[in-house]
């Protein structure tokens, strides 16, 4: 058997993985783990593990991380998967083969600092990104795959839809919205008081990013949410253990987001997209702003013709309205930004990796 270790710093990295794990599985002879780093937070790690449980996934855990990564070093593991850098030097064998599959392929600049010349195979979403990055590094790691997360979202099943919907207690025909903000620089602060007046007319599911829940700086947004699903009948706020944002697209007629991955993940749908340009920065980067820029990728900002653009809270009910109206709107632009952003519109990213895999492998 051959060993497999998915080294996931955070539990939102799940759905990058999963389908991954369906595929060693369909081919036999994989032997897979999960382990998470000891640093992160209680709560989150528990939530890990159980989730794992549940999965019927192994897992590789100890009481302090110098004794975890002795026993990763232990099992001698032939491929070990990475959504972010971490302490990939640290975990992999020299025979190791080490693969970067990015969680996200939203508007940060992690594709462009997060590499370690450790890693040997870089899962690359999209033919223009991979261009790109040939122009910026050595082509030897780079695999064009598509982006794994979203391959569940090429089958659908009405029936699981609607079971869905009934878990979290939507009962009525309103049109569903998805919120999903990121944490920081986020929209949340600036419209959740408007998504909280216009939910009398639609069903609004709160997806918030992991790290609203789990770190501190951030924890307020959930608590803010919470209260909103408390006391608005059509607010429905996903606890953290909710990990997976793509069953929810599946129920989603409108998606709302800011400089979340969720903005591209979406597109495979080719339903409407509100982009919030209203976001809230620290002091900092409210005056130094050159610094926030830099953590953006401006230039794919920039080229975002398929979403409707909000700038003012007061913008967002008349967008949504006309967006469940007509769907149909920007459908093209839609199709051309998948054709760009994503690679393939077929749900075999997952399949076109573990090819990958196996053929530096052998």
């Amino acid at each position: 058997m051959i060993k497999v270790l998915f080294e996931t710093h955070h539990l939102y990295y799940l759905p990058n993985f999963l389908p991954i794990v369906d595929e060693f599985k369909n081919r036999g002879n994989y032997d897979i783990y999960f382990s998470m780093p000891q640093h992160i937070n209680q709560r989150e790690r528990d939530l890990f593990c159980l989730a794992c449980k549940d999965l019927g996934l192994n897992t590789i855990d100890a009481d302090d991380e110098e004794l975890r990564i002795k026993k990763i070093l232990n099992e001698n593991f032939s491929i070990i998967l990475v959504a972010n850098v971490g302490q990939i030097t640290r975990i992999a064998s020299d025979h190791t083969l080490t693969v970067m599959v990015y969680h996200g392929i939203g508007l940060k600049q992690s594709y462009y600092n997060d590499i370690d010349d450790r890693i040997d195979i870089r899962s690359v979403e999209s033919e223009s990104r991979y261009q790109k990055l040939l122009i910026q590094s050595n082509s030897a790691d780079l695999a064009l795959t598509g982006f794994t997360k979203i391959d569940p979202l090429y089958t659908t099943n009405e029936k699981a839809n609607k079971r869905l919907k009934d878990s979290i207690g939507i009962k009525n025909d309103l049109p569903t919205v998805l919120y999903a903000p990121t944490f920081y620089p986020t929209s949340f602060e600036n419209i959740y008081k408007e998504l909280e007046f216009i939910s009398s007319e639609y069903n609004i599911i709160f997806k918030l990013h992991n790290f609203s829940w789990f770190q501190k700086r951030y924890v307020h947004q959930s608590q803010i949410a919470k209260n909103l699903s408390i006391k608005n009948d059509n607010i429905y706020l996903l606890d953290s253990s909710d990990y997976n944002i793509i069953p929810y697209f599946l129920i989603a007629d409108v998606l709302i987001s800011d400089l979340s991955s969720t903005i591209f993940e979406f597109l495979p749908l080719n339903r409407p997209i509100i982009q919030v340009e209203c976001l809230k920065l620290r002091l900092r980067h409210r005056i130094f702003s050159r610094r926030f820029k830099k953590k953006l990728d401006l230039e794919r900002m920039q080229e975002l013709d398929f979403v409707y653009k909000v700038d003012s809270p007061s913008e967002l009910h008349r967008n949504i309205a006309f967006a469940t109206d007509h769907p149909e709107e920007m459908s093209d632009l839609r199709q051309v930004a998948h054709d760009y952003y994503l690679y393939k519109n077929d749900g075999k990213s997952s399949y076109r990796l573990v090819n990958e895999i196996e053929k530096k492998l052998s």
